[in-house]
């Protein structure tokens, strides 16, 4: 399918990719903790007949410089854009931090009628990087709703992982299991209350994630939403890491500083059980009920 692309300079730094003959589904793709603009993925929807919207959320001019106190407005606004251009179903889907914000986002924006969640977690975290203050202590939220900062489980600063003779990339999923349970009684307030999402959620978790414990935290979701009566699809691949990707796009080079866990070939299994589902929910081509697929071979 053909598409057209064009930068988004009002608002934020970002990119529109359209089919060439307009869509009315749009979806918001959100990366990680980079905040980078994801244009290999927002080509991918548009040849797929989606126009796609991503957007650089942190960083950048008039941007936070870190990951702290961001206000979940940013999302909302950019889903004001994708209506505008004609999308009458909207999605959002995010990797790993982006995957908060999409969660927290439809908590918030009944407009959004599907959330794919890949590499999520269940609770909200603490800032990563400095504040629009500069500083990076004490620990704040990463997000914020109408000025006020929600509830976060800060980091245990007790965690080792990051030793002095460490100088290859190193695994964080430990220092987030530490903090989990140093502040237990901060949890149940952080948990991110995915019962009252009205949109259709599909979340893709690797068992070998290495950046932080995704699989529990999406069966920790589907649970919370099972028992408020909710539906949920939990895509697990136990060989998968952080960064699944999917049909048609080439997998992240290795990061010097950090290990993501997996292999390409089970991130990219991961990734191909998902995607036509992903499809099917934005094209609103039929939903099945909660299931937690076996893992692929």
């Amino acid at each position: 399918m053909d598409i057209v692309e064009q930068q988004v300079r009002e608002g934020w730094e970002g990119v529109l990719v359209e089919p060439v003959a307009g869509s009315t589904v749009g979806v918001l793709v959100l990366a990680g903790s980079s905040g980078r603009i994801e244009y290999q993925r927002a080509r991918l929807f548009a040849r797929h007949g989606v126009t796609a919207l991503s957007i650089r959320w942190w960083g950048g001019a008039g941007r936070p410089p870190g990951i702290c106190e961001i206000p979940l407005e940013t999302f909302t606004a950019a889903i004001d854009l994708l209506r505008a251009r004609g999308a009458e179903r909207v999605g959002i889907l995010g990797v790993s931090k982006g995957a908060e914000a999409a969660l927290l986002t439809a908590v918030r924006d009944p407009r959004v009628a599907v959330v794919v969640a890949v590499s999520p977690t269940s609770l909200v975290w603490a800032n990563l990087g400095r504040g629009h203050d500069g500083e990076q202590r004490p620990y704040r939220s990463s997000w914020t709703w109408r000025g006020r900062p929600l509830p976060f489980v800060p980091y245990d600063d007790t965690w080792e992982g990051f030793g002095p003779d460490d100088d290859g990339p190193v695994a964080v999923r430990g220092s987030y299991e530490l903090s989990e349970r140093t502040f237990a009684h901060r949890t149940a307030a952080a948990e991110i209350p995915v019962e009252r999402i009205g949109a259709d959620l599909l979340l893709l978790a690797g068992g070998d994630d290495e950046m932080w414990p995704s699989l529990p935290f999406a069966e920790r979701l589907a649970a919370r939403r099972r028992a408020a009566g909710a539906t949920a699809r939990v895509f697990r691949h136990d060989g998968a890491g952080h960064r699944p990707f999917f049909p048609g796009e080439q997998p992240l080079p290795p990061s010097p500083h950090y290990r993501y866990g997996g292999s390409a070939q089970a991130d990219a299994a991961l990734g191909a059980e998902a995607w036509p589902h992903i499809l099917d929910a934005l094209f609103d081509r039929g939903m099945p009920g909660t299931s937690s697929p076996d893992p692929a071979p």
